[in-house]
């Protein structure tokens, strides 16, 4: 039944899109953040959903949007130029079979993330967009937060729709992601024109936020604490009320503490301790090999590169001894193939050192534009121009909470990420064309005078003013 349910909701967009050629795009977000295709077994896996959608979203586009106000951007550039390198490394890959695997869904996602601000062209439109991947994203951090509120969370032992560990199925990815869409939620509480702001729009935000934190407890990704951690002081620069901003997380924190299971507090400390956590080890032991590997190949062995690695590293092993003492002992660990788990090193592994330098590059002009238009639109008066710096500044924290999250994991290519940049670049277009309008000065007609004619004269005056 859920099958069916979901096969035929895809079909009602695909066929509403027949009449609003946009809602293809905002089908194809669905599809890709959420995957029906794999939470179905029967019917929704059997068509390809996402790809109809992507085609669909494209056709639209070209044949019957207008394009007025598409812009092609720096960013967009940067995005199209690190696609044609990535389809040069994996032509040349260490690991040809994985690497066109990778290739498969990564091309898609640059193309898309490249497309979607052409489509992107007014403020319903920009809305649109972010809303349908918020509330696509929260269809799981509901469930998520629903299972951990119910005690069903715990390290890779909370189950999503799927038991699929890729997208934002994976569990330190669905916290990073929970995180950094909060000051986008809030941004809907106070600016949304979709659903207007009342009161059942800000419950069900605020639940949801609640949902995004009950994430981290329940995935017990450490990642997740320290994006909250990244979260929480970013935020106080937006905050008018810092104290009470303070004073109010804390109790938050100390109301909270009591009702976190030991294992949570077992993971945490971890972080500190990481030189006696194994998978700690593996991962600085990664990102030395890795940036080894980049100096013998400035260009990068392709995707999946780190399957050619190998390496060895020293762990401590507690011993305890019949009269109660610990001794600690030092062992060498071999260990080969392991992931980067950090969107840096997965970079300078697999596209060397210009594949990094342009995707750094596009990270910090997408840092920099959100600052300028929070900035140059924070004191404007005009209500049609006080949403674009909230829409900004949370946009701007978005990208910061995942750029510190993408430290510890291999999401330099992550979908819902990309769409986010999507939403920077459509927000800085539509910002710079609203501001070129105002800076044109008003055309005034000059009524066309008719030659005086001698006893016509004062006619042809009276007729200048009409």
């Amino acid at each position: 039944m859920l099958d069916l349910a979901l096969f035929l909701f895809i079909c009602f967009l695909l066929v509403a899109g027949l009449r609003r050629p946009y809602l293809w795009v905002l089908t194809y977000l669905y599809i890709d953040i959420i995957a029906p295709q794999k939470i179905g077994w029967t019917i929704t896996p059997a068509f390809q959903v996402s790809l109809i959608a992507f085609c669909a979203a494209f056709a639209g586009w070209i044949l019957v949007d207008p394009k007025r106000g598409s812009r092609f951007t720096l960013r967009q550039g940067l995005l199209l130029a690190l696609l044609i390198y990535c389809g040069w490394t994996t032509i040349s890959a260490d690991f040809p079979e994985e690497a066109w695997f990778k290739w498969d869904w990564v091309w898609k996602t640059l193309v898309f993330a490249i497309f979607l601000p052409l489509a992107l062209t007014t403020r319903l439109r920009i809305e649109a967009a972010a809303l349908t991947m918020v509330l696509s994203a929260a269809a799981i951090i509901i469930a998520t937060g629903m299972k951990t509120a119910l005690g069903g969370g715990g390290y890779e032992n909370l189950y999503f729709f799927v038991n699929n560990n890729s997208g934002l199925y994976e569990s330190s990815t669905l916290a990073t992601v929970a995180v950094a869409i909060i000051p986008l939620i809030l941004w809907f509480t106070r600016h949304g024109t979709v659903f207007p702001p009342d009161w059942r729009v800000r419950a069900f935000a605020y639940a949801l936020i609640f949902a995004c934190l009950l994430v981290p407890v329940g995935t017990e990704a450490r990642t997740g604490l320290v994006c909250l951690v990244v979260l929480a002081l970013v935020s106080l620069r937006d905050v008018k009320r810092r104290l009470t901003f303070l004073v109010a997380g804390a109790m938050m924190v100390t109301v909270a503490l009591p009702f976190l299971p030991q294992s949570y507090y077992e993971r945490m400390e971890l972080i500190l301790g990481y030189k006696e956590d194994s998978s700690a080890s593996t991962r600085i032991a990664v990102w030395k090999w890795t940036y080894d590997y980049a100096l013998e190949n400035p260009f990068g062995g392709g995707f999946d590169a780190f399957r050619g690695n190998r390496f060895a590293y020293h762990m401590p092993v507690k011993e305890e001894t019949g009269d109660h003492t610990v001794s600690i002992e030092y062992r060498e660990v071999v260990d080969e193939a392991r992931a980067y788990h950090s969107a840096i090193f997965e970079m300078l592994g697999e596209q060397g050192w210009p594949g990094l330098t342009m995707w750094l590059w596009f990270q910090a002009l997408g840092l920099w534009q959100m600052e300028r238009l929070r900035r140059r639109w924070r004191a404007r008066s005009d209500p049609a121009e006080q949403w674009q710096a909230p829409l900004a500044s949370a946009l701007q924290v978005a990208q910061i909470v995942y750029l510190v999250g993408s430290l510890f994991q291999g999401i330099a290519y992550q979908p819902f990420i990309m769409m986010l940049a999507g939403l920077q670049i459509a927000l800085w277009v539509y910002c710079r064309r609203y501001e070129s309008r105002l800076a044109v000065p008003a055309q005034v007609p000059v009524a066309q005078r008719r030659p005086r004619r001698g006893g016509n004269a004062v006619a042809a005056g009276a007729g200048a003013l009409r």
